[in-house]
């Protein structure tokens, strides 16, 4: 059973800095592709940036785009996402969320929630004006 925990979160400016983390215990994250999700209050869940089993290939929503940059630590089993320039509606909690794939190479931003195979229990960012 993968377990998985967020860190990092918490309260930043408006135009600050912050780099969110997901650690994996309980298996092994090399053969699963990772994707951070994030949900704002009364609006759906939504992926944002996802991160293949290799590392080699990374997808990002619009909305995030050359804001947020995520990255991955095999050895240690952990997946980060950096987000630099936040904004106000950058607020949510966000999930990291592991999909099984033997296809290392593969990657998918919009993979529906209900189809990813474990979730961390989120971490609260909170950006102020």
């Amino acid at each position: 059973q993968l377990r998985l925990v967020e860190s990092g979160g918490g309260l930043v400016q408006f135009g600050g800095s912050l780099n969110l983390s997901c650690a994996a215990s309980g298996g092994t994250l090399d053969y699963n592709y990772i994707t951070w999700f994030r949900q704002a209050p009364g609006k759906e869940r939504e992926g944002i940036s996802c991160i293949s089993a290799s590392g080699t290939n990374a997808n990002y929503a619009d909305s995030v785009k050359g804001r947020f940059t995520i990255s991955r630590d095999n050895a240690k089993d952990t997946v980060y996402l950096q987000m630099n320039d936040l904004r106000p509606e950058d607020t949510a909690v966000y999930y990291c969320a592991a999909k099984s794939s033997f296809i290392r190479a593969l990657c998918s931003v919009t993979t529906l929630p209900g189809n990813m195979d474990w979730w961390g229990k989120g971490a609260q960012v909170i950006v102020s004006p």
